[in-house]
């Protein structure tokens, strides 16, 4: 059974720094593409970045040069660090994995199988 778990999200002002992870199971990690997703109050989910099994990295324009995503597949795990933080970036982040080749597009959250719960992050000005 596939089981993606998000670390719990956080609150921090504006310009600061966040590190949320995701601990996967129930599926051969390593071979997969995984993806952060963020849903704000109010609008569509949109993906943030992702990343294939072979370490290859995709980011949301909006979030280029200030977001990193990495995974460690010795661990099964996914981690997105955030910095320079804005407001607009407050959110229910999920953790999601791509059982299929080739790797889901960030544009479409249909294409992702498995999701987690979500951590929610919360950015004050």
């Amino acid at each position: 059974q596939v089981q993606l778990v998000e670390s719990e999200g956080g609150s921090v002002q504006a310009g600061g720094s966040l590190r949320l992870s995701c601990a996967a199971s129930g599926y051969t990690y390593g071979s997969y593409c995984m993806a952060w997703f963020r849903q704000a109050p109010g609008k569509e989910r949109e993906g943030v970045a992702g990343i294939d099994s072979n370490g290859g990295t995709s980011y949301a324009d909006s979030v280029k040069g200030r977001f990193t995503i990495s995974r460690d597949n010795a661990k099964n795990t996914l981690s997105l660090e955030m910095n320079s933080v804005k407001p607009e970036d407050t959110a229910m982040y999920y953790c999601a994995a791509d059982l299929a080749l080739p790797c889901g597009d960030l544009g479409a959250d249909y294409a992702w199988d498995y999701w987690g719960k979500g951590a929610l992050v919360t950015i004050s000005s």
